[in-house]
């Protein structure tokens, strides 16, 4: 239990630093890099992240995005695609995509 708790909290202190994640400064910004894409995530607050558009390729991601349909259709709330899942399931699958 400890390792995986270690893991998860290393996991999240990279993806702070990372350039491909956005900060909380950066959310109100609408500049999104050349060959990334921005989503919103979280279940009842909503914190953007920005990632690389190589994501759409892996089958784990496409899983949330189906989840994303299933729930949303093509109206997201935020204005921009909206994934309803726990923030924290969202760093741990995308830092193990990086």
């Amino acid at each position: 239990m400890a390792i995986h708790v270690t893991k998860l909290m290393h996991a999240k202190q990279i993806l702070r630093h990372s350039k491909l994640f956005a900060n909380q400064a950066a959310s109100a910004s609408t500049h999104v890099p050349k060959g990334y894409f921005a989503v919103y995530v979280g279940e009842s607050q909503k914190k953007r992240f920005v990632v690389p558009i190589s994501f759409l390729n892996q089958p784990s991601f496409q899983k949330l995005l189906s989840i994303a349909e299933e729930e949303f259709g093509f109206s997201h709330p935020m204005g921009g695609l909206t994934i309803p899942c726990r923030e924290e399931i969202f760093v741990d699958l995308t830092s193990s995509l990086l």
